[in-house]
């Protein structure tokens, strides 16, 4: 009788084993074998990490194997798994893989086909027709919709992150609580003696160093240093966390009334303002999105202020960008002054601090939360709604999707939601995020998400007029190398045209995007229909550069910019002056956040830069949904081109004192989710046989059971530590 060998893997994060009774059954052209039980006498089965092989009998030959159904049936209690892969090896010899990297949950069963790519045109029999679109249709039931705040785009209709489908939850759900982490965080760093000492103001500049010293670092520490000079001031609007605001100024605007005889002295080519202008060499900023913003008022004690400044800035003979106009609001007048570098030292000082406070608001708001992570949160509930496991693009952008809806979730849930975390330092919070968010949406173009297309839009693509914005240097390198991989891709599975437009899969997937992403705005520039493999290109590349490059670019800088308090101040306690020749020393100390705002605002920037634990960065793909060799070179080749970039950044960056290493791939994860977690690491992968003492696979349990061992009080487990006192105890113990 034929015989198969089966070869199962089981994932290796905690709680991935079972010990559940699982059943395997093969489908071939020719015939469906009987329900084989899975199981090795005296064997631990399914143990976390481990690759188990069986003998599956068959009565006679079952043809071609398309389908293996695997069922999971209650042994004591509920048990998830964690199911990687299969493969099969027929009795001719051959190995097929089925891949599978989910969640098997309950009294459950799935079906899987083997890990070749197929477009719908590629399905000719009906068992496999009608096995992709149940696999839709089940989908589309649990990836639904919904409208968190009118204007928004759409986001997953859960209300919490345990409502989630289990595949796109975190592993760890406590080590992804922001309350927990801000919370550790501070106490990491030092500062959670001052966190709850809101209304009480720092005593001058020096005295922000109390919160500083311990957990300074190369950019910080110069940022602390430098944060008064305005060369420092101007380099931030090209390479700090939000490098993506400046643009190129074609003409002054009426409403920020400069003359020549205001910036005269800064201009260093014997031009007029006007020839300055014509010759490229002026720049703006423009904070207009925040005028009419409500500030937050979730703190009666503590009233908070927002301003909408306009800051014109200089190329000077070096090259350099430096500031040499500042208004505080969009309307001129006696009462709105331009503040410039002529101006005495503190009035010029706290324009820039306001400047620096409302880039702060639009980077947390627009930049970071709208057009990485809600934008992404969109591609990945239409991918999951429209594109099937056995697509190639679902395998080409499924580990750029990784965890983002259990992230957003979670932040919505948390952070962002009504009397969340956010509201406890930021002046945009208590509702004026959610209003900068909804003035956002007009700007969100799919020609701003075409990173080259954005850079010359705003006329800041020539490396000889700018040379120094390492942000537009490093991102088209990444963008071309990401543009590049997608398009060996498309034509692997795309022989043309013709093809493109034929993939309803891929058609359904663009129309979910333009019509509950963007809301069916015909102004937002997304297609509502893809015709060609080049558009196709383009399209990818967009949605895995924003979800990983952009992320990167505008996320992990944030301790290094704005941990100095004074040079990313997330509220203001004073209003903006209103005149000039007023400003005090004291009275800046005085705008400037109190110490409990301060220690949570630290908290936020140290914990939103921190890598995840076994992070997954650009181009790593251990989760092999790709089978076929053509593609495996494709990734290859990617790699190799990564690599190249790596090295030219890390060449550029020696002895830089500010080095911008933000888009080095190796330090670009491939998806949104990042954020320091709590979790206990893989130095302890050997106790696979942990999970099999514990009453269940949540964590409340899990900590329940180790209670009685009395070290449940010592769960610190920050990532970076050394060692992870909960599991150094729990060996001890066991």
């Amino acid at each position: 009788m034929p015989s198969y060998t089966v070869t199962v893997a089981t994932g290796s994060q905690w709680f991935a084993g079972t010990d559940d009774y699982v059943y395997l059954t093969l489908q071939g052209t020719d015939g469906c074998s009987e329900r084989h039980l899975l199981d090795k006498p005296f064997y631990n089965d399914f143990e976390r990490g481990a690759v188990d092989s069986y003998d599956v009998t068959v009565e006679e030959d079952l043809g071609e194997i398309q389908l293996i159904k695997i069922e999971k049936r209650k042994y004591w209690y509920q048990d998830d798994w964690y199911l990687k892969y299969i493969t099969v090896k027929t009795p001719v010899g051959d190995y097929l893989e089925f891949p599978c990297y989910r969640w098997i949950t309950d009294d459950k069963e799935v079906v899987l086909r083997d890990g070749r790519a197929k477009l719908p045109r590629d399905d000719k029999t009906q068992i496999l027709k009608q096995h992709r679109r149940k696999e839709l249709e089940s989908r589309q039931k649990m990836y639904r919709w919904k409208e968190w705040h009118p204007g928004f785009p759409l986001s997953i209709d859960a209300h919490s992150h345990s409502e989630l489908p289990r595949d796109i939850q975190f592993d760890n759900e406590k080590g992804i609580d922001f309350i927990l982490n801000y919370t550790k965080a501070m106490e990491n760093l030092y500062v959670n003696r001052f966190m709850h000492m809101f209304q009480s103001s720092w005593s001058d500049f020096a005295d922000f160093e109390r919160i500083f010293v311990r957990i300074s670092n190369t950019i910080s520490e110069y940022v602390m240093q430098h944060w008064r000079e305005d060369f420092m001031f101007g380099y931030q609007f090209l390479n700090g966390c939000n490098p993506v605001l400046i643009r190129r100024c074609t003409e002054i605007p009426k409403k920020l009334p400069v003359t020549m005889d205001m910036v005269e002295c800064s201009l260093e080519r014997n031009l007029t303002l006007e020839e300055e202008v014509k010759q490229g060499n002026i720049f703006i900023v423009d904070y207009e999105l925040l005028d009419d913003v409500d500030a937050n008022k979730t703190d009666p004690c503590t009233i908070q202020y927002l301003a909408a400044p306009i800051c014109l800035l200089y190329k000077n003979l070096e090259k350099k960008i430096v500031p040499i106009a500042i208004q505080l609001g969009q309307k001129p007048g006696p009462d709105n002054p331009i503040f410039l570098p002529s101006d005495a030292t503190y009035d010029w000082l706290l324009a820039k601090i306001w400047v620096r406070s409302s880039d702060f608001h639009i980077h947390q708001t627009v930049t970071h939360l709208l057009r990485t992570h809600l934008v992404s949160e969109v591609f990945s509930i239409a991918m999951f709604r429209q594109l099937p496991a056995v697509h190639p693009l679902f395998k080409l952008l499924v580990p750029h999707m990784r965890f983002t809806i259990a992230i957003n979730t979670k932040a919505r849930e948390q952070l962002i939601c009504e009397c969340g975390l956010f509201d406890k330092a930021n002046a945009t919070g208590g509702g004026g995020h959610v209003q900068m968010v909804q003035k956002a949406m007009k700007d969100l173009t799919y020609s701003s998400l075409c990173f080259p297309e954005d850079i010359k839009a705003k006329g800041m693509d020539s490396k000889e007029d700018i040379p120094y914005y390492y942000y537009r240097d490093d991102g088209i390198k990444v963008w071309e190398a990401i543009k590049s991989f997608a398009e060996d891709v498309i034509h692997i599975y795309y022989e043309s045209d013709e093809v493109v437009c034929e993939d309803v899969e891929l058609q359904a997937f663009v129309k979910d995007i333009y019509v509950y992403g963007m809301r069916g705005v015909k102004a937002s520039g997304f297609p509502k229909v893809i015709r060609t493999r080049e558009t196709l290109a383009e399209y990818l590349t967009v949605i895995m550069f924003t979800t990983s490059a952009q992320h990167a670019a505008v996320n992990f800088g944030q301790y290094d910019w704005c941990s100095w308090i004074p040079n990313a101040p997330p509220t203001m306690r004073c209003p903006p002056p209103t005149e000039k020749g007023t400003v005090t020393i004291e009275q800046i100390v005085e705008s400037l956040p109190d110490r409990g705002r301060s220690c949570w605002h630290l908290g936020a920037v140290w914990a939103l830069s921190q890598f995840q634990d076994k992070e997954l960065f650009l181009g790593m793909y251990p989760d092999e949904h790709f089978v076929e060799k053509p593609v495996k070179e494709a990734m290859a080749k990617f790699r190799r081109n990564l690599d190249e970039i790596v090295n030219t950044i890390t060449e550029r960056n020696k002895n830089k004192k500010l080095p911008y290493y933000y888009l080095s791939p190796d330090r670009i994860p491939n998806s949104v989710a990042s954020l320091m977690t709590f979790t206990c690491r893989d130095k302890y992968s050997s106790l696979g046989s942990v999970s099999k003492y514990r009453p269940s696979s949540t964590y409340a349990q899990f900590v329940s059971l180790l209670r009685p061992l009395g070290f449940v009080d010592s769960f610190f487990c920050f990532v970076g530590n050394e060692e992870d006192t909960l599991m150094e105890k729990f060996v001890e113990k066991v």
